[in-house]
């Protein structure tokens, strides 16, 4: 009986010492280390933060200046574009550059090559948008074909050949970047729309 008292001791102790070995972040601690990326980044980069009702005296953003959704996500337009703005079941196509905030690296970009555009079916249903990547995309290899909500942001505000930058948070991403909870910036250029 002592030995099987001693050994579930020993058991008990093992546990607990592995236990306090674990180096896993919690859901909350992850959320914490996205807030104080994002924190950085909009300091080094020397961003100008405006209220949603700023944004909507005018609908311009200066340069360096980001209008903050309530979603999360912080979009600054560099050009508006002219023309027509997109509407449900248009296809858009987009040059980009995905950069990881946390990890200070580029990811993903399209820029440098001529022939290549990412391409998603824009749809909208009531006040829900959402869009998918066509196959042929960077995007589409990368991450699948959903298109990360915080691209949507813009399309309300822009028009065609526009050109936005965003901060796009984990929750409104891809796949990836709410696994890891990872925020990304987007430089979103050619904004076409078909």
């Amino acid at each position: 009986m002592k030995k099987l008292a001693l050994l579930f001791f020993s058991i008990l102790a093992v546990g607990f010492v592995l236990q306090s070995c674990d180096n896993a972040k919690t859901y909350a601690e992850m959320l914490q280390d996205e807030k104080n990326a994002i924190s950085g980044y909009i300091k080094k980069n020397k961003i100008t933060v405006i209220t949603p009702e700023e944004f909507a005296k005018d609908t311009v953003t200066a340069e360096n200046e980001y209008v903050l959704f309530s979603n999360g996500v912080y979009m600054n337009i560099v050009d508006r574009g002219s023309g027509a703005s997109p509407a449900s079941r248009d296809v858009i196509l987009v040059r980009f550059t995905e950069f990881d905030i946390m990890n200070d690296t580029t990811v993903l970009s399209n820029i440098d090559y001529d022939q290549a555009v990412d391409a998603f079916d824009y749809t909208v249903s009531g006040t829900s948008a959402y869009g998918q990547f066509l196959p042929e995309s960077f995007m589409y290899s990368a991450y699948g074909s959903a298109v990360p909500s915080g691209w949507m942001v813009p399309l309300t505000y822009i028009k065609n050949m526009a050109h936005v930058k965003l901060i796009v948070p984990a929750k409104m991403g891809h796949t990836t970047a709410q696994q890891m909870v990872a925020p990304y910036f987007y430089d979103l250029k050619k904004i076409q729309i078909q």
